[in-house]
């Protein structure tokens, strides 16, 4: 016991595993990870109430210096209280909280580690896990795909929580702030949880228009070229009020 105070006062874990809930080396919320707690509860709650998640088949994350705040495995979202903050540092050791973070933890650490992220939103939507099943590249249907960094990429199938899927995605979002996960949903990070959410919406959205215009019988979508989509993404940069304004 008296290495495990040494430890709490120092602010580090020595257990080989994180995964052992209740620990007396965690420490207390701070008052801004409180705040962005409450922000990324909401972000979870509406990626329910906008369909792009059917029970806890989601997660999402926020980033508060070196502590990544992620929401708990198995936990519906709106059962989640102020007192339920889970939190990781960059090596995935659990520094926050007694509930287990989500299980696509290495996922969300590998967007942090590999980017500038301060949020990520991953879901099950409906839409865009069906194109996922259906070819290596959302075609470019609409120029919002310049928002994204270009044609949106599906990262090769993985099983979930793994190293490998999250090597699967990074390679997929090289150079764009969204993607698809083959057979299993989308991913999308961004300076905010509004701009992380809104690229996920943005996502889906464009892939169910997609799935709707290739269902007509005898006829086939139009599709932009990459310059065009490139020439959007730059007008896009400088569109509207901030970073939520797209369309």
């Amino acid at each position: 016991m008296a290495e495990q105070r040494r430890d709490q006062r120092g602010g580090r874990d020595t257990r080989e595993s994180a995964g052992t809930v209740g620990e007396t080396w965690r420490r207390s919320v701070r008052a801004e990870e409180a705040h962005a707690w409450g922000a990324l509860v909401a972000t979870a709650r509406r990626t329910v109430s906008d369909g792009l998640v059917v029970g806890t088949s989601g997660n999402v994350s926020v980033r508060v210096g070196d502590t990544v705040l992620v929401t708990p495995s198995g936990v519906p979202y709106d059962r989640l209280a102020p007192t339920d903050t889970v939190g990781v540092d960059l090596d995935g050791r659990q520094v926050l909280g007694t509930l287990l973070p989500t299980s696509e933890l290495p996922m969300h650490l590998a967007v942090y580690r590999s980017t500038d992220a301060h949020a990520v939103v991953h879901t099950h939507a409906v839409h865009a896990t069906a194109v996922s099943t259906l070819v290596p590249e959302l075609p470019s249907v609409h120029y919002m795909s310049g928002a994204l960094g270009g044609p949106v990429r599906v990262a090769p199938y993985a099983t979930y929580g793994t190293e490998e899927l999250a090597e699967n995605m990074l390679r997929a979002l090289a150079d764009r702030s969204a993607c698809l996960l083959q057979n299993h949903g989308t991913i999308a990070y961004g300076a905010s949880l509004d701009q992380a959410f809104d690229r996920t919406a943005q996502l889906e959205w464009m892939c169910r228009l997609w799935l709707t215009a290739s269902s007509v019988p005898g006829l086939s979508p139009t599709l932009l070229t990459g310059e065009q989509v490139a020439e959007a993404g730059e007008r896009l940069r400088g569109y509207g009020q901030g970073e939520r304004a797209v369309g």
